[in-house]
């Protein structure tokens, strides 16, 4: 290998000579990856087509020795650090420009013990990757609602999805982790072994060491589950949200019930003629008895004149991949979010107003609601805080040409401004685009304070930075 001219924590340029860039690779079982490799381009890109950096060196590892002694590596030479899981994340977090990449497509190994119901995952994991090892013994962990998203920082975010009213977050199911440390030591945080840092991992990011596995307890859904969408015209969508209040307020915890405010894709079940017109979507599960799901679903199928109801028996797996052609890669991203405790009459004439205006076919508002086993966990009992709200907005602006980046961009914004009056302040840190750092106090909250104590403990010099950055204290 030759010298790479790559770039510091404080931004500056360096060459790290040939010696040193070999040194690194022959002491990795996995490939050490250069512009020149062939796989580079592919192995730099990341989900959202916004983010196109080309970092110095990309390190596809393959156990925790290697990462280990990546992050020796970056230390040594004073280098930008980047961690690649699935690279879903809607800031780019998990490349960078001139650094050195921990890539973990490569660690997607999962063990399954249906008797235990637990699962150790590797971090290069996507969740549709842990549907398929744990959905054959008819188990599942609470997590996202798109199969390619990656396990790792869905879970460090915190995590939630359509069991979550049921079974908590992602993080709620959290038994330990193994990282590698600031200082390229392999340790456990778990309830019993550093437990603090077990703390900061569940909801505080990447912040604290490189996860290289999480073992998560399992919960017992599918592989059959009553799911599915229910579409309305657009124009009956204020009295279709007030009727959706009213329901969601006495909804069971076993019963997710989201709202999809876009653009009619294609699909089969829609007349042709409804195809790419405004529509008001409700999408449904219900993690319990199919017969107890149905009663408890027919408030929601009782509202207005649907122009389609698909709700009924679905494999739970798929189910979870439903929205997966809505969120290919290749697309540029920019999302605003934000936590709700009601839906109030102000947010409902808000979001009917900036839906019924898109600036692309592909953007869409979408309204989580959640509650439930996820509100009865103390605010201070892990690192994620948000344990009062009810729902959360994300309004998903997605669009092909950079032509249309102001325009996308700022009709999200101006949706974000007009809807903060009812919010909380809080966002969920996974949803946070790149240029939204001012807003982690209100993604940490009252547990930011903890959160800069424990960075000071484990990584003071702050080399894990590539994140939604929490400074040492």
């Amino acid at each position: 290998m030759t010298s790479v001219t790559m770039r510091r924590r404080d931004g500056a340029e360096a060459t790290v000579d040939a010696g040193a860039v070999s040194g690194l690779g022959a002491s990795l079982v996995g490939d050490l990856l250069t512009s020149e490799h062939p796989a580079y381009d592919e192995a730099r890109s990341v989900w959202n087509a916004m983010i196109d950096k080309r970092p110095g060196l990309i390190a596809r590892c393959k156990g925790p020795s290697d990462v280990a002694n990546v992050v020796r590596f970056a230390r040594d030479h004073d280098l930008h650090l980047a961690i690649k899981g699935a690279g879903h994340n809607i800031a780019g977090r998990a490349t960078c420009d001139g650094g050195i990449v921990i890539d973990f497509a490569e660690m997607r190994a999962i063990q399954v013990d249906p008797e235990a119901r637990t699962a150790r995952v590797e971090a290069g994991c996507t969740l549709g990757d842990l549907d398929d090892a744990t959905q054959p013994f008819g188990l599942a962990i609470p997590a996202g609602i798109n199969s390619t998203t990656g396990v790792a920082g869905l879970t460090l975010g915190g995590g939630f999805g359509w069991l979550s009213r049921k079974y908590g977050l992602t993080v709620d199911n959290l038994l330990s982790a193994n990282l590698i440390t600031a200082d390229g030591e392999e340790i456990t945080a778990s309830q019993t072994e550093n437990p603090d840092l077990f703390w900061a991992i569940r909801g505080g990011g990447g912040n604290f060491g490189v996860v290289t596995s999480f073992e998560f307890v399992l919960q017992p859904i599918g592989p059959e589950v009553l799911s599915g969408l229910i579409v309305h015209p657009f124009e009956d969508a204020k009295g279709l949200f007030e009727g959706y209040r009213e329901f969601v307020a006495g909804a069971p915890d076993e019963l997710s019930a989201w709202v999809v405010l876009r653009k009619a894709p294609p699909l089969p079940f829609l007349p042709e003629e409804w195809h790419g017109k405004y529509v008001m979507i409700f999408a449904a599960l219900y993690a319990g008895e199919m017969g107890a799901g149905e009663e408890a679903l027919s408030g929601l199928r009782s509202l207005g004149n649907p122009i389609a109801d698909v709700i009924g028996p679905h494999d739970f797996g798929a189910w979870q991949k439903a929205f997966d052609p809505l969120l290919t890669p290749g697309f540029r991203n920019y999302w605003k979010s934000h936590d709700l405790t009601e839906l109030s009459d102000g947010v409902i004439e808000t979001l009917t107003d900036y839906a019924g205006r898109l600036p692309s076919d592909a953007t869409e508002i979408f309204v989580a609601h959640l509650g439930g086993a996820v509100n009865r966990v103390p605010s201070d009992a892990t690192a994620y805080p948000h344990r009062d709200i009810e729902f959360v907005i994300n309004v998903h602006a997605r669009w092909e040409a950079a032509t249309e980046d102001d325009a996308c961009i700022g009709w999200a914004r101006e949706f974000f401004d007009a809807s903060a009056p009812y919010a909380t302040g809080g966002v969920y840190v996974n949803f946070m685009p790149e240029d939204e750092v001012e807003r982690n106090a209100g993604a940490f909250g009252p547990n930011l304070e903890r959160l800069k104590e424990l960075k000071q403990k484990y990584d003071p010099e702050n080399r894990f930075r590539a994140n939604q950055n929490i400074s040492p204290a």
